[in-house]
């Protein structure tokens, strides 16, 4: 038996290291899958963008999805577009309504953008609901981001970024979102967001809604507070609740809704949103938020979410007044070489 020992002991040695390998492996299977996949089919790695554009902004006075802001008549939307094109994304997938959908598919279609890029449109709807739900009687506002979210279930396989259609990001967010959803390709549950300074993202003209963000020392999202109804006074920023008026820190990083996904995140909305509507029956009032759902997955431990660092400026118009602010920012970034004069041409 002794004469067997070495033996023995070799074999265990290497079944011990066969089994940390195969440990290894597993944890690495998504940076494997990624590299994989750049590798032998790169077409399959380009990011989807998903825009929010169902809107009815109620605080603009129109339609201001589609409100030109540049020079020749470009709205947002075409801006965040084109950078997005710039940082590799492949297709862009619009959540709009049936209302307004011929004015939007004529203007926002390929041939607008040169076939830069595929285009896919999606509705959202009241009564765009789970099987065996009704809309409940009076009900007439929205379900809300995350609803709007679902409509796309269909159209994505890759991972893919949401943004509000009103709103600048900045090409270097779009950078740093493609970088990071092209490294999450086969993952499950790796996500990340691009924060904003509250004290940048004001208006001059009234109150504003915005994500407070807690982030952790690993630089991950730990929660996402929705204030509504923030300002800026002469005593500093502050947002009002229902136990009164709160100071808040200009500094403080915000979500503008510029989150990255893996496809999953679909799956885990699909089952929440019926839990919401079970649980908000006889609430008329109340909507299926992204941050919400976010907050849900951080919390369950199902999902992490990379806070990205980038040196974009948000801006954008919640209302009317803002417009001339937005016309001026556009210009000087066009006359800084940013954006060309004539931006599909």
């Amino acid at each position: 038996m002794l004469l067997h020992l070495p033996f023995r002991i070799f074999a265990a040695c290497y079944c011990l290291c066969r089994l940390r390998t195969a440990c290894r492996k597993g944890n690495n299977q998504c940076e494997r899958n990624n590299r994989i996949k750049t590798q032998t089919h790169d077409h399959m790695t380009k990011p989807t963008l998903l825009v929010l554009a169902a809107g009815m902004a109620s605080r603009y006075g129109s339609l201001k999805q589609m409100d030109g802001v540049g020079p020749c008549n470009e709205a947002i939307i075409d801006y965040s577009i084109y950078d997005a094109i710039r940082a590799g994304f492949g297709k862009v997938v619009f959540v709009i309504r049936h209302s307004f959908a011929k004015e939007f598919t004529e203007v926002f279609s390929t041939a607008r953008f040169k076939d830069r890029i595929g285009v896919e449109y999606v509705y959202q709807e009241l009564d765009n609901l789970p099987e065996g739900y009704t809309v409940p009687e009076g009900r007439i506002k929205p379900w809300g981001t995350n609803h709007a979210v679902l409509m796309a279930a269909g159209k994505i396989d890759t991972p893919f970024a949401v943004i509000n259609a009103d709103d600048f990001y900045g090409a270097d967010g779009f950078r740093v979102m493609g970088d990071f959803l092209r490294s999450a390709e086969g993952c499950r549950g790796k996500y990340c967001m691009v924060a904003y300074r509250l004290d940048k993202t004001l208006s001059d003209f009234g109150t504003v809604s915005r994500g407070e963000c807690a982030v952790n020392d690993e630089g991950n999202l730990v929660s996402v507070v929705e204030r509504t109804a923030i300002e800026r006074t002469p005593q500093g920023i502050v947002y009002r609740d229902q136990e009164g008026i709160h100071p808040i820190d200009g500094s403080t990083p915000v979500s503008m809704n510029l989150f990255g996904f893996t496809p999953d995140y679909f799956d885990h909305s699909r089952q929440e949103f019926s839990r919401f509507l079970d649980a908000e029956r006889d609430n008329l009032k109340a909507e299926f938020f992204m941050p919400s759902m976010v907050n849900k997955l951080i919390g369950g431990g199902v999902a992490t979410v990379k806070v990205l660092s980038s040196t974009a400026d948000w801006f954008g118009v919640t209302y009317k007044e803002d417009k001339p602010r937005v016309e001026a920012r556009i210009r000087a970034l066009i006359t800084s070489g940013a954006y060309p004069e004539r931006l599909w041409e």
